[in-house]
């Protein structure tokens, strides 16, 4: 009995290795790079469509499309934008009349991809009133911070929404998600810092904020609170679309909370010490809400 309960388990064994095997093998379908990658470009100037190279707002909307793609992302002056719609718009600060390089991947099944790189000649002209410079950067540098012991100094909403319609931060409500301590310093030649604190941590949306590329970080909700990440320098630049003032970083450069996106903030209201801006999420869900005052 004993010899045949040996048998019997040896050939058990055998099954579940074959089982195993056929488990692991499981088909992914055939892989197929994308193909015959089309890239448009549209000039916007006050929203309506314009002839290259555009009438001065610097604004321009990409469309791309290719075969077999099931996704793109978009390259432009340091930033990357995922868009499974195969489109996305972007703002050029430089004023002057420039070519830029644009680079559009399309992601296939199982990630394959290709890309194509274009080059596109903008003309940006606008250039920011004297009060607004001044206020940014007191005309040599001015460091910033939320205003986290005011209400609504944080908050959500609709795309086109109210200011902090969904929701306002009560005063001290972010105290754990390491943005308190982040100072944001703007330099009248352009240059822009982000100075994450001694505690060496960044706020952000959860998955959004890993396209920064830092570590760790406590999962609460849809935030990721005490990310850990380094301070880092970067380039803003002011325009004014659709004749909304508009404070634009270059790279991952951010303010408050990770939401990826353009990286573009309107300026909603702003007076000498305080100002409040808006921007879309990387997603397209919501517009974030931030309430900034001088250190």
């Amino acid at each position: 009995m004993k010899k045949l309960n040996n048998i019997l388990s040896l050939f058990l064994i055998s099954i579940l290795s074959v089982t195993s095997c056929q488990d692991d093998d499981i088909p992914f379908g055939e892989i197929v790079v994308p193909s015959n990658i089309e890239v448009t470009v549209t000039y916007l100037d006050n929203g309506e469509e314009s002839p290259a190279p555009g009438l001065g707002s610097g604004e321009i909307k990409l469309s791309a499309k290719a075969d077999h793609a099931t996704a793109y992302q978009f390259v432009i002056q340091g930033q990357t934008k995922l868009q499974k719609s195969g489109s996305t718009t972007h703002t050029f600060t430089t004023l002057g009349t420039n070519t830029y390089a644009v680079t559009v991947i399309a992601f296939g099944t199982a990630g394959a991809s290709s890309s194509k790189t274009i080059e596109v000649e903008v003309q940006a002209l606008y250039e920011p009133p004297a009060d607004l410079l001044t206020m940014l950067t007191s005309n040599s540098s001015r460091t910033w911070k939320i205003a986290s012991e005011v209400n609504k100094h944080f908050g959500l909403g609709p795309i086109g929404g109210a200011e902090f319609e969904y929701y306002g931060a009560a005063p001290g409500d972010k105290a754990n998600s390491g943005m308190y301590d982040d100072r944001y310093t703007f330099n009248v030649d352009g240059t822009f810092s982000h100075n994450v604190g001694p505690d060496g941590f960044v706020f952000g949306r959860d998955p959004l904020i890993n396209e920064l590329g830092g570590s760790g970080g406590t999962v609460n909700g849809a935030d990721i609170e005490q990310y850990t990440f380094s301070s880092y320098t970067s380039q803003w630049a002011l325009t004014a679309p659709n004749d909304v003032e508009t404070l634009s970083l270059t790279g991952i450069g951010f303010i408050g909370y990770y939401v990826g996106g353009n990286h573009s903030y309107q300026i909603f209201s702003r007076s000498a010490d305080e100002m409040i801006l808006r921007t879309t999420d990387g997603n397209g869900e919501f517009d974030w809400w931030f309430r900034l005052i001088p250190e």
